[in-house]
């Protein structure tokens, strides 16, 4: 059994998720890749990948969350690194305040919080044997500004930055608990978002002070950083071009 680390990133069959998949494959790290319906896709990277495999399931179904964990450490043995990445939205104005009913509320905090608890907890005790287990959280900007695709997405992230805190502060010193928090990225959810998404982006890059919106590579990079910031925990990195400080 090779001694290598064993990474599972959660909403890694395309996007963000699949760029840490990648960057982390090229650091030597067998990862596992994972979604909830692309199943196609994420067997196709898994294939792409050095001893990567799949795992398919939801993170927002208690049951399907331990088995992706259970599945995981079966194929390697170990599980080092955990990211949650998988995530959900809806494009919704902020100043809409009769379309984010219950069920919108319940379907994005049951993935962003609930599910992203849920993946963690049941990891937590392969990464304590880990001895230096990493968990990073994909949280966002409007985690912390009056933006973002809709309010219960950014309530949502807003929540999994104090998680992150809290965590932190519970798991150490065996697991450090840091999350990055990205600005606009070039992602497929983006298709869906239409002039909106042309309209941000030109502003975005007109706005920024590195003239650009970000990639999933961007983001990947900072988990890469995070995974192995040995002493740093309950952080939050921001990766947004910087836009926060304008």
């Amino acid at each position: 059994m090779s001694e290598s680390r064993v990474a599972l990133i959660t909403g890694s069959s395309s996007g963000i998720g699949a760029a840490i998949a990648r960057d982390l494959a090229a650091q030597g790290i067998r990862v596992v890749v994972n979604s909830a319906r692309s199943e196609e896709a994420g067997k196709a990277l898994a294939a792409e990948l050095p001893d990567a495999v799949y795992v398919r399931g939801d993170v927002a179904e208690p049951q399907d969350a331990r088995r992706i964990v259970r599945e995981a450490v079966d194929a390697h043995g170990r599980l080092d690194i955990l990211v949650n990445n998988a995530g959900t939205t809806r494009f919704i104005p902020l100043d809409d305040l009769d379309t984010p009913d219950a069920a919108v509320w319940r379907e994005i905090l049951d993935v962003n919080v609930i599910g992203a608890w849920q993946i963690t907890t049941a990891a937590v005790p392969h990464l304590r044997r880990s001895g230096a287990g990493a968990v990073v959280n994909i949280s966002s900007v409007s985690a912390t500004r009056a933006l973002g695709s809709s309010v219960p997405y950014a309530v949502s992230k807003a929540a999994l930055d104090h998680m992150t805190r809290l965590l932190a502060s519970q798991l150490g010193p065996e697991i450090r608990v840091n999350a990055v928090a990205p600005g606009l990225i070039e992602t497929p959810w983006y298709d869906e978002a239409g002039q909106v998404w042309e309209s941000s982006r030109e502003w975005i890059t007109a706005n920024t002070p590195l003239r650009r919106v970000g990639t999933p590579e961007d983001v990947a990079h900072a988990v890469r950083h995070l995974v192995d910031a040995a002493y740093t925990t309950g952080d939050v990195l921001t990766v947004d071009g910087g836009r926060h400080i304008v």
